[in-house]
């Protein structure tokens, strides 16, 4: 079984935000939501739309680092968005799909993605959408993962799953959030959708987690690796061969690991 694309964030059940946010987000991404924020705050946007917004962790920090802005944020998925909402009522929130916006034309200065182009299964149609709604002189500023041999948790996790299910193991981690880790694909999909690169960094920072077990639990309930290993009729003792793999990688906890991912900055072509 393959969950790619859309059809992976329509997956995500209104149980899975919570542990998402509680398991998952303190340690894998606000690190990358304060250095995104404080990137586009640098901009100094007046209009911002945020597209793949999740439960709201870029969202809530860009309302800190950038309090002058406008902030719009969307998400495919309508569970995501009712949690979201809750959570930072600050943004005005909707439910979108980032390859059809529902937007006008020139309608933000700003567009910022963490780590959802990966799900995008037309990311050029997605990326051409971006160009469509951002004003003269805007910027599209998102990030993606790298390999997953570089993120740390999720290398020992993926370890865990092919222990649990030698044969047919999930890859949904390999195959989406990581699935789009060549930066010379990223930069030739956005010169497709009539963007030019300003800036490429790769950035590793440190993901900080009081329990291996917690991991686990965040990325077996709270991510669409949920469904691949109920499909393979995986319980409780798949959880417990998942976390006994990634407390011999990573030990029990409180641990602390290295995550690589790149972020980029691009502008639209004139013509």
């Amino acid at each position: 079984m393959q969950v790619t694309g859309i059809n992976a964030d329509r997956r995500w059940s209104a149980s899975m935000p919570a542990a998402y946010e509680q398991y998952l987000v303190p340690v894998v991404f606000r690190p990358f939501a304060e250095d995104l924020s404080a990137r586009a705050a640098a901009l100094r946007p007046g209009r911002v739309l945020e597209l793949a917004a999740g439960t709201g962790v870029l969202t809530s920090t860009l309302l800190s680092a950038a309090p002058w802005a406008e902030v719009t944020a969307t998400d495919l998925n309508e569970a995501m968005v009712a949690f979201g909402s809750a959570r930072v009522p600050g943004a005005v929130w909707r439910q979108a799909d980032a390859q059809r916006l529902p937007f006008p034309d020139q309608s933000f200065d700003l567009v910022v993605c963490q780590f959802g182009v990966m799900f995008f299964p037309d990311r050029i149609g997605a990326f051409t959408e971006v160009r469509r709604v951002l004003a003269p002189g805007g910027r599209f500023l998102f990030s993606t993962w790298g390999p997953l041999r570089t993120h740390t948790f999720e290398a020992a996790l993926q370890a865990g799953l092919e222990r649990a299910f030698p044969v047919d193991p999930p890859r949904f981690f390999a195959a989406v959030p990581h699935g789009y880790s060549d930066p010379a694909v990223v930069a030739a999909d956005l010169g497709a959708a009539g963007f030019a690169v300003e800036d490429e960094q790769e950035l590793t920072l440190q993901g900080r987690a009081s329990s291996t077990a917690d991991l686990a639990t965040g990325y077996l309930t709270g991510t669409p690796l949920r469904m691949a290993v109920e499909e393979r009729g995986g319980g409780p003792a798949v959880r417990a061969t998942v976390i006994e793999e990634m407390t011999v990688r990573l030990g029990p906890g409180p641990v602390t690991a290295p995550m690589t991912a790149y972020v980029f900055r691009a502008a639209t072509v004139r013509t």
